[in-house]
């Protein structure tokens, strides 16, 4: 695996040296289009690795306008910028672990990540942190490419179930790329987590309220900033709506 992602079609990053005079983007995206979303499909099947998936809120759709991947990820380039999906609970779960498809040109090098539920998260306020952590990730390619980055299911379990009430609550799966002794592509290499414009194979996907997608990253200079302000990135209200991710768990 990592020799296939150190080798990806596209660069999204520069050189080391040009990466130190110019900003990386915060973003990889296509123009957007407001007036091509499509309607949601129907629920469907959810990524392997989501077992027991009690909500996924869909696929990228790679061919749409409006597809996007957002910042996520914690290497040598970009250190801890990190993207948190929404999910309501409606009737009480117990999550036992999160799933954040990312497209990447890095590699998973050490194959980790970081986790992070919290609630009460608005525009410039990170709300309360009810579970974090650090673990080894499970890696599962999606099949999709999305401008020339390919996609993988990247699922992290928590030490402890988490019994969530019925309420409002956001979700972070970061992936690491810090050995930067070994692996060259720690330096220039990028991670995103993908959107989804028509929930494709959700699994109650209507469980995600729209527009409630925010990005904490030191690196960026951005706090909790919702990711439908245009200073964030450009995104227009169909590419901002919904994140491509996933829980696991029990309905209680």
């Amino acid at each position: 695996m990592k020799t296939t992602l150190f080798a990806a079609a596209l660069v999204v990053a520069l050189t080391l040296s040009a990466a130190a005079a110019q900003k990386p983007p915060v973003s990889q995206h296509l123009a957007g289009n407001p007036n091509s979303a499509g309607p949601f499909a129907p629920q469907g099947i959810p990524p392997s690795l989501c077992d027991p998936c009690i909500f996924y809120g869909g696929d990228l759709n790679t061919s749409d306008f409006n597809a996007a991947g957002m910042s996520d990820e914690n290497t040598l380039l970009i250190p801890g910028s990190s993207t948190y999906g929404n999910y309501n609970v409606v009737n009480g779960v117990t999550v036992t672990g999160i799933l954040f498809n990312i497209q990447a040109d890095a590699n998973f090098d050490p194959v980790t990540g970081s986790y992070d539920v919290r609630t009460g998260v608005s525009e410039g306020n990170g709300g309360t942190s009810l579970a974090s952590g650090t673990g080894s990730i499970q890696v599962a390619a999606t099949g999709r490419n999305f401008i020339g980055l390919n996609e993988y299911s990247v699922a992290i379990q928590l030490s402890t179930p988490l019994v969530l009430t019925p309420g409002a609550y956001w979700f972070n799966v970061t992936p690491n790329c810090t050995n930067g002794a070994q692996d060259g592509s720690c330096s220039v290499g990028r991670f995103f987590v993908s959107n989804t414009t028509q929930r494709t194979n959700n699994v109650v996907g209507g469980n995600q309220s729209d527009h409630q997608m925010y990005l904490n990253s030191p690196a960026f200079g951005l706090s909790w900033a919702n990711w439908c302000d245009a200073s964030v990135a450009g995104f227009n209200k169909s590419q901002c709506r919904d994140m491509s991710f996933g829980l696991m768990g029990t309905h209680n």
